[in-house]
């Protein structure tokens, strides 16, 4: 059993993990053995964070703050609020744009190995394991 503090990781860079335009604190990795990522990100205010995950699916759920995702390929922005949830189930392009600072629960398919950042393109690595 895994048992673990999100206030615990916050001295360990693997697993938690800094932009300028957000926070991502990473509960469970691909180390874990769980066959999914788990992390808790907030996103600033103001921020605008381009992303295409295409080695990666993501389910993103709110809890905290109000803004818009925009997906690029249905050209369609849909207000994001506590209680929503919007999944990349097609590698989606996107664009994250928080009036408020934002958190959300989020879950990656295949899990990320730890530190991972945002690429040009805004996607993280594809992990090697």
């Amino acid at each position: 059993m895994i048992v673990r503090k999100i206030t615990e990781i916050s001295n360990h860079p693997e697993r938690d993990v800094h932009s300028s335009m957000w926070n991502s604190k990473r509960l469970l990795l691909a180390r874990d053995g769980m066959g999914f990522s788990l992390h808790v990100t907030v996103v600033y205010a103001g921020s605008e964070v381009k992303m295409h995950y295409k080695n990666h699916l993501e389910a993103v759920y709110c809890i905290e703050g109000r803004g818009t995702v925009e997906d690029l390929g249905e050209n369609k922005t849909h207000l994001i609020t506590p209680g929503t949830v919007y999944a990349l189930n097609l590698n989606d392009r996107h664009i994250l744009r928080p009036e408020t600072d934002m958190r959300f629960v989020c879950v990656f398919n295949p899990p990320v190995a730890g530190d991972e950042t945002h690429d040009a393109d805004g996607a993280y690595p594809a992990f090697p394991g």
